[in-house]
């Protein structure tokens, strides 16, 4: 039986690094954010025929633009393209390198205001701080049957500060890959945060779920049943990751620039995500209650 709590200090203190140097990251970089928080210009157009190759559409735009964007794939024959500033005369000459009326439907063209970003900003934390919150009380009632030794609202606890974990770890390697790569954060990014949220504490609810299942039905020092919930649940949570990774690495590599942001963001958190469910949340649970029972003791 591997002894996972044995180690635990390591695994913390590993978590803490990557910690520390996301909050580096952040407070020297910031993230990149795209059109979609800053405000912009956008542009919505469809191909009356096939659509081209990514790249070629987006060496013609690049030669209108001279500026950084983004293009979006919508449907079979539709293209997003956002930009800080698409001028009246950028919006023509970039209608007219795709074909013109003859090839390309516009289908709108406007402006993204830095209000709706500041909206959209605020929205999304408070999003983000809900689910947080749901996810304590789903996993509190969903122990409290299991008051020993530790508090069911602890098995909460510990899934949150591991979500968090997961959360500040992925947003700051996004600063990081801003600062080298120039990638921005839109709303795909969001998107990718409440997935990791989802999947995370899922993986942590499985080990807990067996630690629960341990508690009532064996005889034992808290530690030694967590390190056995932990040994049969370590196989199953290592595959699940592992085949959700394959696809993910697949789409990196062939899915093109529009997927690659939300895709990267996917990859880290789940990687993370996996680390957190087997190496924090339960040391977590393992030290509160040695703090309790140490307090019990005096």
């Amino acid at each position: 039986m591997i002894r996972f709590l044995k180690y635990s200090k390591f695994y913390l203190a590993f978590s803490f690094i990557l910690i520390f140097l996301s909050i580096v990251f952040l407070f020297l970089w910031g993230l990149k954010f795209g059109v979609d928080f800053t405000g912009g210009s956008l542009l919505e157009i469809e191909f009356k025929e096939k659509r081209p190759a990514v790249s070629e559409l987006r060496s013609k735009i690049k030669e209108e633009l001279k500026t950084e964007f983004s293009l979006q794939e919508i449907g079979e024959k539709g293209v997003i393209i956002r930009a800080k500033n698409i001028s009246e005369d950028q919006h023509q000459k970039i209608l007219k390198s795709l074909g013109g009326k003859d090839k390309v439907i516009e289908k709108r063209f406007e402006m993204i205001g830095a209000v709706v970003g500041r909206e959209l900003k605020k929205s999304t934390l408070i999003a983000v701080i809900v689910a947080c919150v749901l996810i304590t009380f789903y996993v509190a009632i969903s122990f409290k049957k299991v008051s020993r030794p530790v508090s069911s609202f602890y098995y909460g606890i510990a899934a949150i500060l591991a979500l968090i974990h997961d959360v500040l770890i992925t947003t700051g390697f996004f600063a990081l890959f801003g600062k080298v790569w120039g990638m921005e954060v839109n709303v795909p990014f969001v998107a990718a945060i409440l997935t990791i949220l989802g999947y995370s504490v899922s993986d942590t609810i499985i080990v807990f779920d067996k630690t629960r299942e341990n508690l009532i039905k064996r005889e034992g020092e808290f530690e030694k049943i967590v390190d056995i919930s932990l040994n049969e649940t370590f196989i199953r949570c290592l595959f699940t990751s592992f085949t959700t990774l394959l696809p993910l690495f697949a789409m990196i590599f062939l899915g093109g620039q529009t997927l690659l942001p939300f895709v990267l963001a996917l990859t880290v958190g789940i990687i993370v995500g996996s680390y957190s469910s087997i190496c924090i949340a339960p040391p977590l649970l393992y030290y509160w209650y040695k703090f309790s029972y140490s307090k019990k003791e005096k």
